[in-house]
């Protein structure tokens, strides 16, 4: 984790991390079951590009894991992430409170 040392970063990051967890949460699954490839591609898309920005690498290289899983319509996979992406911004979260805070 690379999180900048900018004082405005580190302020905006909790709220980020936050609103991540429940657009995720509210839209992820949503998009597997109704098997929407295009808006699981966005959301995933548009994780690995803001995650980049914050320095949560890991979790961007995840999004594009997902990205391709998209692409491919491989629903199985794709489900899979769900968790581990989950666990990683609350692992952020709990970082930042810790070290940031």
């Amino acid at each position: 984790m690379k999180i900048s040392d900018d004082p405005f970063v580190q302020e905006l990051l909790p709220e980020f991390i936050d609103t991540w967890i429940a657009d995720f949460k509210e839209q992820y699954n949503k998009n597997i079951v109704e098997k929407n490839s295009t808006e699981l591609y966005r959301l995933a898309h548009t994780l690995k590009g803001s995650c980049y920005q914050f320095g949560l690498d890991d979790i961007a290289e995840m999004g594009i894991r997902v990205m391709g899983y998209a692409k491919a319509m491989d629903w199985a996979s794709a489900s899979k992430m769900e968790g581990p992406i989950l666990n990683a911004f609350v692992e952020v979260k709990e970082f930042v409170k810790k070290n940031l805070a």
